[in-house]
């Protein structure tokens, strides 16, 4: 059997994390058993779907390197919902409802006044054909649910591990409204049976939507698939995920620099006690990677986290991973990434070293660096010598520490921070060190 999984985001906004993280744990499912990853629309919310959203989507996951196989859009699918629901109402298990939202609203209440919980009562299957007559004689045009059976809905979930839930707890789910649009529950139970979806990672937010949706594909005839629940995500407080935090997700991570490799291996980990690993590639963290190693407690996402582990993944990038977007050559990509937060930083530094600059010489430290000038070794480039030409400069100058080095830095590179000196002079000409040192453009 061909392993499928999907991603089913809702195109009313841009990624976030929670989403990157069910989007990637079903890519992992998929690639590690050589199967297939769909990407799936959901965009049944026909009033906040927005085409520019799914733009955004397709191209956050192409920026993260999470490839589909597959891709379906819920509006186009209008004929497979059609085909479905009139299955189950000739089943005699989907019905007709004409409560208004006020109605159900008093329902509840009564419900909650009482020490029940407010779940909808079935009432419409009370309803004679006479009734149901009267009812659209006013106007009311019906909206439809699935009934759900009577035992409980058990399966085993391969994070949260066996669960049942008690349908008597659960409302008969809506699944088509009355403008006759298919709710989001219903399109999902319906296109996870169609594509023959075999394993779905999701937040356990859709336990409840997880037993209707496995009755309705049972309902249907079709496998069900295996489940995985995983915890909430919390803020790095401890606190239920943000607004906030929620949507610092893929396009606040790209406009800061973040490699899609540092937000992909700590999303791969959380909740695992593993170290996130430092990967170029999704590819990376497909060794090792298992659902039955996540727990079920929430977990805490940080996006220093994520910081600290871009700075070592930055570090360790090879050339080839980066060669077209720093523009530099290898030598010099290997001398400086280790004082990179960026890889395109490296362009920046690349053009101090050999393009003219004009130095930033204090008052105070003229002198100084016509001895420092004077001394500078003949050697091309200066930076075999570099400590011996240091040592001198001490000694004939009387300065050390910042009084040293800072004047030094910004007549060579204009700028008080940066990397080490001698990784910038061993690609900057002697001449183009002394010029600096003297106070010219150069």
């Amino acid at each position: 059997m061909t392993v499928i999984t999907r991603f089913a985001p809702s195109p009313t906004g841009r990624l976030h994390v929670g989403n990157v993280r069910t989007a990637l744990l079903n890519w992992l499912v998929a690639r590690q058993a050589g199967g297939r990853f769909v990407l799936r629309i959901d965009d049944t919310d026909r009033e906040r779907s927005r085409p520019e959203h799914v733009v955004a989507i397709e191209d956050d996951l192409s920026w993260l390197g999470l490839a589909w196989d597959d891709r379906a859009v819920q509006s186009e699918r209008g004929p497979i919902y059609e085909a479905a629901f009139d299955r189950l109402r000739e089943a005699g298990l989907a019905y007709p409802c004409y409560e208004t939202a006020d109605e159900l609203a008093a329902m509840r209440a009564r419900q909650r006044a009482s020490g029940k919980p407010p779940v909808y009562d079935r009432s419409a299957l009370a309803l004679s054909e006479l009734d149901r007559g009267k009812l659209k004689h006013e106007g009311r045009v019906p909206y439809w649910r699935f009934r759900l059976p009577d035992a409980p809905i058990a399966w085993h979930d391969a994070v949260q591990g066996e669960k049942r839930i008690p349908t008597g707890a659960v409302s008969d789910p809506v699944i088509r409204r009355e403008d006759a649009s298919v709710t989001y529950l219903f399109a999902s139970a319906v296109d996870d049976a169609a594509m023959a979806v075999t394993d779905v990672v999701r937040g356990e937010d859709h336990v409840t939507n997880t037993a209707a949706q496995i009755a309705i594909i049972r309902a249907l005839g079709k496998p069900v698939p295996r489940f995985a629940h995983l915890p909430l995500l919390l803020d790095d407080q401890g606190a239920g995920l943000s607004k906030r935090l929620g949507s610092a997700g893929v396009a606040a991570f790209r406009e800061r620099g973040i490699e899609p490799g540092a937000l992909l291996g700590v999303l791969a980990t959380l909740g695992t006690g593993k170290a996130p690993p430092a990967v170029a590639a999704p590819e990376g963290l497909l060794d090792g990677f298992d659902l039955a190693s996540f727990g079920r407690a929430p977990v805490r996402f940080d996006p220093d986290e994520v910081r600290h582990l871009n700075e070592r993944l930055v570090h360790g990038l090879p050339y080839e991973a980066v060669r077209q977007r720093v523009g530099v050559d290898e030598a010099f990509w290997g001398d400086i990434r280790a004082n990179l937060e960026r890889p395109e930083e490296a362009a920046a530094w690349w053009r101090l070293c050999t393009e003219p600059l004009e130095p930033a010489i204090g008052p105070d430290d003229r002198a100084f660096l016509d001895q420092a000038a004077d001394l500078l070794p003949e050697t091309d480039p200066v930076a075999p010598a570099y400590d011996d030409w240091i040592a001198a400069l001490k000694t004939a100058s009387n300065r050390k520490g910042k009084a040293l080095f800072m004047p030094l830095r910004l007549a060579l590179t204009a700028r008080e921070h940066g990397p080490p000196l001698p990784v910038l002079l061993t690609h900057m000409p002697r001449s183009r060190v002394l010029g600096r040192l003297l106070g010219r453009v150069a």
